[in-house]
């Protein structure tokens, strides 16, 4: 990419300006109003799926039917977290603005104000003790206890995208549309930056830590799925396979398998201890924009610009059920406990 077009990454953050490659600006900028929750229960009959706006939506996903509705914010959300033992949600907005809900009533705790900038991603620490809000150029930790700001995460420019803690919550990883090919690593105690992953050639659109946090991969718009060695920041294996861009990486729950998903309308499956593919799904009809394993980690869900959520067996690569019905998804989140999901429905889900 030009330089021309990295430092337009103010108008548009970075995740979804790459889209924009494929659907062109202004569906990119539509899409990037959008968020997906979806939660799997232990059983595969037991989901839903929405579309958000500016509203959050907790839904009893074994019912299929909306519980409440939690309204505050003036923009659209952007991001959407759990705390690890499932009792808040936070939400993060193009109003600038982070709110607390409480999952259970969804009453609001708290609205954390402050950024200057659209809030482009939230994240809890594994401990549940940090969380992370991403905007222009800063990333915020606050104690989701007190409500106070702990520090701020500054020396970099572009909206902040796709912040991931390693296991350990010793780690915070996240990618900007300015440096658009690198992965940086922050002492997330500290408040310190670690290292700078490079090799990608073209924008890292996703990052995920492997569960025991020995690996991260990030995938790529240059088609690639990257694994590094987080302690190091050495570069340990290149998976290729996809033939567009990478928009999603996923691990399994026991670090077992490594999903990715991408413009070429497929969702691939590798060993990521061998970097040797398994499996790859097809049926989307277009790019899929993103995927997750359900808590036990025996459903995979692909949500894609074709306007449906496929939902497969990974240990097959079979495909479970496919919903329609629904505008582009772009973010695919679970609840800790597979009770809760957070969303809100433009469109009336319908399974098959």
């Amino acid at each position: 990419m030009q330089s021309s077009e990295r430092k337009d990454d103010k108008v548009k953050p970075k995740a979804f300006r790459t889209r924009a490659l494929v659907l062109g600006g202004a569906a990119a900028l539509a899409v990037m109003c959008l968020v997906i929750c979806l939660l799997l229960a232990a059983s595969v009959r037991s989901f839903v799926v929405g579309v958000s706006g500016n509203t959050v939506r907790l839904w009893n996903p074994a019912a299929g039917k909306p519980v409440r509705m939690l309204t505050g914010h003036t923009g659209n959300v952007s991001s959407i977290a759990f705390s690890p033992d499932g009792k808040t949600l936070a939400s993060g907005s193009y109003d600038k603005t982070v709110r607390l809900w409480d999952s259970a009533t969804g009453q609001p705790l708290r609205t954390l104000t402050g950024h200057t900038e659209w809030v482009t991603s939230v994240a809890f620490s594994p401990d549940g003790k940090t969380l992370a809000s991403g905007s222009y150029g800063t990333v915020w930790l606050w104690d989701p206890a007190t409500y106070q700001l702990a520090r701020t995460l500054t020396g970099f420019d572009g909206y902040v995208q796709g912040i991931a803690f390693s296991p350990d919550g010793k780690t915070l990883a996240f990618f900007t549309g300015y440096d658009y090919n690198t992965v940086q690593l922050w002492d997330s105690a500290a408040g310190q930056l670690l290292r700078t992953l490079t090799g990608s050639d073209s924008y890292v659109n996703s990052v995920a830590f492997s569960p025991d946090g020995k690996m991260l991969a990030s995938g790529s718009s240059d088609h690639t799925v990257r694994l590094w060695d987080p302690a190091t920041g050495q570069p340990l294996r290149t998976l290729e396979g996809h033939i567009g861009y990478v928009s999603s990486v996923a691990f399994s729950p026991d670090g077992k398998t490594l999903a990715s998903a991408g413009g070429d309308n497929t969702v691939r499956l590798w060993d990521p201890a061998t970097g040797q593919p398994l499996r790859t799904l097809t049926g989307h009809t277009s790019g899929v924009s993103t995927i997750g394993f359900s808590p036990d980690g025996k459903t995979l869900a692909s949500a894609g610009w074709d306007k449906t959520v496929r939902l497969w067996d990974p240990a097959t690569g079979q495909p479970l059920r496919t919903l329609t019905g629904y505008r582009q998804v772009d973010s695919i989140t679970f609840s800790p406990d597979g009770k809760l999901l957070a969303t809100e429905s433009g469109y009336e889900p319908r399974g098959r």
